[in-house]
C-alpha cells in the first residue's frame, strides 16, 4: 500500500494511492495513519490535482547510518565500521518531492547521497533483529544531502548534514516492501551517478533498527536513512537530482540558491 501526504485546496492530508478506472487517485484518510490508523474518509481525488509533500514529517528525529556500503566507505577514504555509524539530522531538514534544496552560503561543495529510508510505526526500545519488521510502518526514498567541505572542516557531521532542506523524502511510503535486495540509483541532470543494491549494505535494516533501539527509543514517524552506495558527488545551483529505489519510486528535487 502506498500512503502519501499531499496538499490540495485544504491543509495537508494523507491518502492511499490507487487507481480508479485507469485514473490514478488518492483515497483520503482521516488523520495521520501513524496515529489514527487507515481510516478512509470515502473521498477520492485525482492524483494529478494534488501536490505530493514529504510523506512523513518526523516529530522527533531522523537517524542516519554512515558508511553502510563498503565501496562508499572506500571512496570516502575510510574503513567499514565494526558497528553501525550513527548520526542525526534534524526534522527541520525534511522536505518533499519537488521542493528545492537550498545551497547554503557557508558551503561550496554540496553532495547528493541517494538512500533507502525506513519509517518507524510505533514506540519501541531494545528491538531484536527478529522483531524489527514489526516496528516498521513502511519505506520511502531519501537524499542525505551533505555539505562535504563543512563535514571535513567541522570534524563532525551535524552542520554539514543538518541544513534546512538537506533531507528530501518521498514520494510516498510503501508499506508492503522487501528491502533486502533492491536497486538504489541517483541521477544528476539525467546522468547516472550512483547505482547500488541494498544487498550490499554492511548492516541490514533489521540490524540497524536493533542497534539504534538499543540506546535510543524510536517513536512513530521517526525516519532511518540506511546509507548510500558509492558514487556520491557534487550538486550545483540549477541541477536536478533524482533518487530512485526499485519498487518504491523516484524522488526529484532541484538545487537553488537561497538568494534567488
Amino acid at each position: 500500500m502506498r500512503i502519501a501526504r499531499f496538499a490540495g485546496d485544504d491543509d495537508p492530508r494523507f491518502g492511499v494511492i490507487g487507481d480508479d478506472n485507469g485514473v490514478p487517485t488518492i483515497a483520503v484518510l482521516n488523520g495521520d495513519p501513524l496515529y489514527a490508523g487507515l481510516n478512509l474518509s470515502g473521498q477520492k481525488i485525482p492524483l494529478a490535482d494534488v501536490r505530493l509533500l514529504a510523506p512523513v514529517i518526523p516529530r522527533s528525529k531522523v537517524v542516519c547510518v554512515g558508511k553502510n556500503y563498503a565501496k562508499h566507505a572506500a571512496e570516502m577514504g575510510g574503513e567499514v565500521p565494526e558497528e553501525p555509524l550513527i548520526f542525526l539530522k534534524p526534522n527541520t531538514s525534511v522536505i518533499g518531492p519537488g521542493d528545492p534544496i537550498f545551497y547554503p552560503e557557508q558551503s561550496s561543495n554540496v553532495h547528493f547521497e541517494g538512500e533507502l529510508a525506513v519509517v518507524i510505526g510505533r514506540i519501541c526500545k531494545d528491538v531484536s533483529v527478529e522483531d524489527a519488521p514489526k516496528v516498521i510502518f513502511g519505506y520511502t526514498v531519501a537524499n542525505d544531502v551533505t555539505a562535504r567541505d563543512l563535514q571535513a572542516k567541522d570534524g563532525q557531521w551535524a552542520r554539514a548534514k543538518g541544513f534546512d532542506t538537506f533531507c528530501p523524502l518521498g514520494p510516498w511510503i510503501e508499506t508492503d516492501f522487501d528491502p533486502s535486495n533492491v536497486r538504489v540509483t541517483t541521477e544528476l541532470g539525467g546522468e547516472l551517478k550512483q547505482d547500488g543494491r541494498t544487498s550490499d549494505m554492511v548492516f541490514t535494516v533489521p540490524d540497524v533498527i536493533a542497534y539504534v533501539s538499543s540506546f535510543m527509543t524510536l517513536l512513530p514517524g521517526d525516519v532511518i536513512l540506511t546509507g548510500t552506495p558509492e558514487g556520491v558527488g557534487p550538486m550545483e545551483v540549477g541541477d536536478s537530482v533524482s533518487v530512485t529505489v526499485e519498487g518504491l519510486g523516484t524522488l526529484t528535487n532541484s538545487v537553488v540558491s537561497r538568494n534567488d
